[in-house]
């Protein structure tokens, strides 16, 4: 277990992050959601980070770590293992930068994410759904060729970059009493939390997981690291065995609580989202939503509380069956 007395990351690392991909990222706006306030009894707000160039918020850990490179260590090009956006997050920075990158991407993975990525120039490996195998062939490509690993979740750049975020939501509310962060690898997690408890303490940080990949929210139960069964899910990007080392220490630091949802009540907040925001989010960046529409995060009317969007980076068709209730196949 990783030492939860040592800062991963600080404040400082999130604000020169910042400042480092400001000019390659968009300030994604500041949605206030009125018209859900009767559904989920507080004032909600969405950080669309589907608005982001590839779709997600991964953009900003990916940038961060290409840009925080040595000329010499760009050269070398960039490798990563992700269930398809932190994938294209460094296909998209390597496009921008002009480095070569490598991605290793489950072999049923949406398809939109493959092709996204390969369309951005990356060499895409498609290999086993599990991610310890996927690993082993990351480490094996490095071997071969030398690239740099962006991890999507364990490395401190990729963390640093996912929590300016935060910034952007005190930046343009700062009278925002809670933030509501899905949890799957736990980087973006891990930089929120510290940009809001190192800025704004007195703030709330809670995470949700799926309950068919909850890593986090048993390793909370026990008071250590712990590997879970991961069951099929419609909220692949959240797929979690084991609590990682750097993510479980800055979790424990500063997260208030970890909620899980059922599968039931994440396709129901598509849905809701769909409907009463118009936007299509992934089912992995509305588990938020599903904790507030199912009382799972104790909050008050007058309350302010944001929560993450991302991605409309599953297969359209896939969501338009979740739309209309048809069943929809869960990722192991």
């Amino acid at each position: 277990m990783a030492d939860q007395d040592r800062n991963i990351i600080s404040i400082d690392d999130i604000r020169r992050a910042y400042e480092r991909i400001k000019p390659y990222i968009r300030h994604t706006p500041l949605l206030d959601a009125y018209n859900l306030k009767g559904q989920v009894g507080c004032r909600a707000y969405f950080k669309p980070e589907m608005l982001q160039y590839v779709g997600a918020f991964k953009l900003r850990g990916a940038l961060n770590a290409v840009l925080s490179m040595t000329p010499a260590e760009r050269a070398r090009g960039i490798i990563t293992s992700s269930s398809g956006n932190h994938a294209q997050a460094c296909a998209f920075a390597g496009q921008v930068l002009g480095i070569p990158v490598t991605v290793v991407i489950p072999e049923d993975a949406p398809h939109v994410k493959v092709e996204n990525a390969k369309a951005m120039g990356a060499n895409v490996i498609l290999w086993d759904r599990d991610a310890d195998a996927r690993w082993v062939k990351v480490h094996e490509e490095v071997e071969k060729h030398g690239y740099n690993i962006v991890h999507p979740y364990e490395d401190p750049r990729v963390m640093a970059g996912q929590g300016t975020m935060a910034l952007e939501i005190l930046e343009d509310e700062p009278d925002m009493d809670m933030f509501i962060v899905p949890i799957g690898g736990g980087g973006l997690i891990s930089g929120v939390a510290t940009a809001v408890k190192e800025y704004r303490p007195e703030k709330k940080v809670i995470g949700v997981q799926a309950a068919n990949s909850a890593a986090y929210y048993e390793s909370r139960k026990a008071g250590k690291q712990m590997s879970v069964e991961c069951l099929p899910t419609v909220a692949d990007g959240l797929s979690c065995r084991r609590a990682a080392d750097h993510a479980f220490s800055v979790i424990e630091r500063y997260v208030d609580d970890i909620v899980t949802v059922e599968e039931d009540e994440i396709v129901e907040a598509v849905r809701c989202v769909a409907n009463k925001a118009k936007l299509i989010a992934e089912p992995s960046s509305c588990v938020g939503v599903a904790a507030l529409l199912y009382n799972k995060i104790d909050v008050k009317p007058e309350n302010k509380v944001v929560t993450v969007l991302t991605a409309g980076n599953w297969d359209i068709a896939d969501l338009g069956h979740m739309y209309v209730g048809d069943q929809i196949k869960s990722v192991k």
